[in-house]
């Protein structure tokens, strides 16, 4: 593998994304054990922490308390450098997101994948692209960012059309929209550390001003060559969460994990990059993790 010189390595940005671990989960997990986790992983320092969503109590039940969650915070009282992100489905989910001062960015699921998009936000992506028109100018009125995650962004399993110039489209769209984070999706773990490489490769040049991150779902065995892939192709920002737990519940039977944010803080440590986290309050929420996922 190609080794990255430490004096030319920028800053990593570290997405814990705690909401991608529960949503799917089986059993119910507490309000009050959500807020102890989330208050541990506030305490780590990563730079944004996904905590929750404001989507269809019957399709992400899971979810049903993001509300009551952030306001049980107390996320004023924290010293941390944390963001808080949640992610909307649509104006009215928006609408909720923005009521709290407390989160800072907005995420959107876009699909390339029709398919995907209709099972996943009950609206096409035509439909879906006017929901991020609306959504942006949200964000904008009330001091917010959005981030779009193009989802199923490197192919499908539905047979849906997928090629580079469907992900470059989608990716002009979005940037004409003056949306400033884009992060490439995958999904249910399809991509090839090659399709990583090159999507990045491609995209990154063409948009200066927008920072690309990817939200990579992994078996274990292929975790590595991934990282190493999308570090190659010029990204900085990578979606995790501990110990590699949860998935997308909208998109297949079988769920392929999340990036496992432990293996991805020891990769870059060895690569020589500073991540300026909490080790020991990291350790305590790896900790947690057997006592909320249960």
């Amino acid at each position: 593998m190609q080794q990255i010189a430490p004096e030319h390595l920028s800053k990593i940005e570290l997405v814990e994304c705690p909401r991608d671990a529960m949503q799917g989960w089986a059993h119910p997990i507490s309000t009050a054990t959500k807020v102890d986790y989330l208050r541990q992983l506030l305490e780590v320092g990563f730079p944004v922490l996904d905590f929750g969503s404001f989507v269809s109590a019957k399709a992400i039940p899971q979810m049903a308390d993001t509300a009551a969650v952030v306001q049980r915070l107390d996320f004023k009282s924290l010293k941390t450098p944390t963001r808080l992100l949640a992610i909307v489905a649509n104006q009215r989910g928006a609408e909720q997101a923005c009521l709290h001062e407390e989160i800072h960015f907005l995420g959107f699921p876009f699909s390339i994948s029709e398919t995907f998009q209709i099972r996943n936000t009950n609206s096409t992506r035509a439909e879906s692209f006017e929901r991020v028109k609306a959504i942006q100018q949200l964000c904008i009125q009330h001091g917010k960012e959005l981030v779009i995650y193009l989802s199923m962004g490197f192919g499908n399993p539905y047979a849906d059309p997928y090629n580079s110039s469907v992900l470059n489209e989608w990716a002009e769209k979005i940037a004409g929209l003056g949306i400033k984070i884009i992060s490439l999706a995958d999904t249910v773990g399809l991509a090839t550390p090659k399709q990583i490489k090159d999507a990045l490769t491609i995209l990154i040049p063409q948009y200066t001003d927008i920072v690309f991150g990817v939200h990579l779902h992994s078996k274990k065995e292929d975790s590595l060559a991934k990282i190493q892939a999308a570090l190659e192709g010029g990204c900085r920002r990578f979606d995790g969460a501990l110990k590699g737990i949860g998935g997308c519940p909208m998109a297949q039977d079988d769920l392929v994990g999340n990036m496992d944010t432990e293996l991805m803080i020891h990769y870059f440590h060895e690569k020589g990059f500073d991540l300026s986290l909490n080790d020991n309050a990291l350790k305590a929420a790896l900790d947690m993790t057997s006592r909320v996922f249960i």
